[in-house]
């Protein structure tokens, strides 16, 4: 076996970041499911922030009072194109947090796992397919 199989540390890497991604999402996200608490929020603002390309993503600010009193103002860690109905500044939504750390939340309806998902499936397959190849090449 030459130095071929280098490049093909590439989509291994990429794989694992993409697993881990999609991981830690679904994770978070299920952890929520099964012991966040609900509360009653508002959206306040938009934070649109840009990538690379120029393109527009809008990550919607939601104010809520946690159980015991505190004031929480977070954005979503997920952005989309357009803002959607139901998600403009000033409308009611339903939010599920963590009580130790109120920064881990979603937005209902807003935020999905379908983003975390994808991560995850596409990140399985450039991992499972690389290491197959390396598993040929070094068998080979």
């Amino acid at each position: 076996m030459k130095r071929e199989w280098l490049f093909s540390l590439i989509p291994l890497v990429i794989g694992v970041i993409f697993l881990c991604i999609g991981a830690y999402g679904r994770r978070l996200a299920g952890a929520l499911r099964r012991t966040g608490v609900t509360a009653a929020g508002q959206v306040v603002r938009h934070e649109t922030r840009r990538d690379d390309d120029g393109a527009k993503y809008h990550h919607p600010v939601v104010a809520w009072t946690t159980r015991d009193g505190r004031a929480c103002e977070y954005s979503s860690r997920l952005g989309r194109g357009t803002v959607g109905r139901g998600f403009g500044v000033g409308t009611s939504v339903t939010v599920r947090y963590d009580e130790q750390n109120p920064r881990r939340f979603a937005i209902q309806g807003w935020d999905s796992t379908r983003v975390d998902t994808v991560f995850a499936v596409v990140g399985t397959v450039l991992t499972a397919g690389t290491l197959s190849v390396l598993l040929l090449l070094i068998l080979l």
